[in-house]
């Protein structure tokens, strides 16, 4: 059978698959499967040994040791040292020299061409 390409084939499934909505589409496949696929019988499942289980293990409290409590140590006072007094250093201030005005330079004017 030769395949060809028709467009007003595919425009047709695009318009239906567009106007169709998937709740419909899914309920329509639900059923079909509900139909094609007969009840599937539940598995039993073997009867499995009960696992003996062991008991907890109790271990014996251990009392926490004291430990003892130790004077606190006294430590020596350490006088503090003198220092010597320096004499106060003094800078001699520098008068700002003062610096000369130059008069203001005239500029020549270049002429103007007619």
């Amino acid at each position: 059978m030769a395949c060809c390409y028709n467009p007003s084939f595919f425009f047709l499934l695009f318009v239906t698959l567009f106007l169709t909505s998937d709740y419909v589409i899914q309920s329509d496949a639900r059923h079909l499967l509900e139909i094609t696929l007969p009840e599937l019988p539940k598995p039993e499942l073997p009867h499995l040994p009960e696992i003996p289980t062991l008991p907890k293990l109790e271990f014996p409290k251990i009392p926490k040791p004291e430990l003892p409590t130790l004077p606190k140590p006294e430590l020596p006072k350490i006088p503090k040292p003198e220092l010597p007094t320096l004499p106060k250093l003094e800078i001699p201030v520098i008068p700002k020299p003062e610096l000369p005005t130059l008069p203001k330079l005239e500029i020549p004017q270049v002429p103007k061409k007619p």
